[in-house]
Formats: structure tokens, C-alpha cells, sequence
């Protein structure tokens, strides 16, 4: 069913769609994964009023999100070397790669699908944290290290 659903989704649509209907769908699908972005920060904004939160998640987030970079590096460089993928990209493509994959909503929704416990809060406030330091700080810095490292 798989191998018939990419067959279908990719080569359906150069054989069995004008440009115009490519067109048209390509911006169905923009259209809704941006509404439904929209509507999934909106009910994150009204959740986290109700989530309690402690400085010292602070400080747990941003180490997380540093052990997340590491362990995305690792990911990345592991099957590189592996599969000898390191020569043509080099350590510099893995390292814009690390720094560019960043966290948002799905990562806040999963951990508010978490069943209520004595560890919910203290999950989703790290979570937070990790997304808003993805966010912030890798999203505005990306273009930067890009550069550096292009340079």
C-alpha cells in the first residue's frame, strides 16, 4: 500500500494532472498545513496558561536542547560515516543539518497528548522550553551558521 501510495502521489501527478491542477493542489495543501499550524499554536497559547511552570525547567530545557543537538550530530554522523555519505556531504553539511532541524508544534502536542500524571507539567514546561530555544535561538542563528560555515 505504501509503494502504491508513492507511485501514485508522484507519478500520478506528472501523468494524470495539467500544470493548472498540479498547481491548484500544491496550494490546497499549503493552504490547510498553514490553517492547521495556526489552529494547533492557538490551542498550545490557551494550554500553556494553565501549565504550571518553575525557573528550574528552565535551566533543564536549555541542557536538553543541548543534548538534543548532540544526539541529532550523532545521528547524523554515525550513518554518514557508515554508509560513507561523510565525503560528499562533509562535516560541515551534517553540522547545518543538526543545527537546522528544528522542534515546533508536533513536539508541544505529543507532550500535551500525555495521559495526567505527576510528571505531565514538568514534561510539557521542558518541552516548551526546547521548542522556544529551537525556535529562537536556531532559527534566528540558522542563515548565520550557514554562512560561517560556507565561507
Amino acid at each position: 500500500m505504501v509503494v502504491a501510495g508513492l507511485m501514485t502521489g508522484n507519478r500520478g501527478k506528472e501523468l494524470a494532472m495539467s500544470d493548472i491542477t498540479r498547481d491548484y493542489l500544491g496550494k490546497f495543501w499549503e493552504v490547510t498545513d498553514e490553517v492547521l499550524n495556526a489552529i494547533l499554536f492557538m490551542l498550545i497559547g490557551l494550554e500553556i496558561v494553565i501549565v504550571s511552570f518553575d525557573m528550574s525547567y528552565l535551566a533543564i530545557g536549555i541542557i536538553t536542547a543541548i543534548i538534543i543537538l548532540i544526539a541529532r550530530f550523532v545521528s547524523l554522523y554515525v550513518p554518514a560515516v557508515l554508509f560513507r555519505f561523510k565525503r560528499v556531504f562533509g562535516t560541515k553539511s551534517l553540522f547545518i543539518m543538526t543545527w537546522g532541524g528544528l522542534r515546533g508544534g508536533i513536539s508541544i502536542a505529543l507532550a500535551l497528548s500525555l495521559p495526567q500524571n505527576p510528571y505531565k507539567d514538568i514534561l510539557v514546561s521542558i518541552t516548551f522550553v526546547v521548542v522556544i530555544f529551537s525556535i529562537l535561538v536556531q532559527g534566528i542563528t540558522v542563515e548565520k551558521v550557514i554562512k560561517k560555515l560556507t565561507s
